[in-house]
């Protein structure tokens, strides 16, 4: 069998939520981006940047329960800045964590999801 090369990248992030047009807003509040499409219950946003992953949001029925299995983890300049600004927006601080070379915040979203945003220190990409 000839062996096949990996051609998939990760296009879109799909978060399901209560209120996709809230929840929507607040991340791209978060990201800097806006609402690329809204179809009423499944929302995405515009990549921030020029091939960034986008976000999508997907209204369901029941309330989310127990830990995300899947969580974003942003990373950028000041840290501690852009988690009291997202905190701000509307986010909560869960807990901290540090390791040599990265050190994070666990936050919730409006509808508690959980991400973090990561200090890389002297590590190159987020864990």
């Amino acid at each position: 069998m000839a062996e096949q090369t990996a051609s998939l990248s990760i296009g879109m992030v799909t978060i399901d939520c209560a209120d996709p047009q809230a929840l929507a807003g607040f991340w791209t509040q978060v990201l800097g981006t806006s609402i690329s499409v809204d179809y009423g219950d499944y929302v995405i946003t515009a990549p921030p940047v020029p091939g960034a992953t986008v976000l999508g949001f997907q209204k369901v029925p029941e309330e989310r329960a127990g830990k995300n299995r899947v969580h974003i983890d942003l990373g950028g300049v000041d840290p501690a800045g852009q988690i009291e600004r997202v905190v701000g927006l509307g986010a909560k601080v869960l807990a901290t964590h540090e390791v040599p070379g990265l050190a994070w915040t666990v936050l919730a979203d409006p509808e508690g999801n959980e991400f973090c945003i990561a200090d890389h220190g002297e590590l190159t990409a987020a864990s």
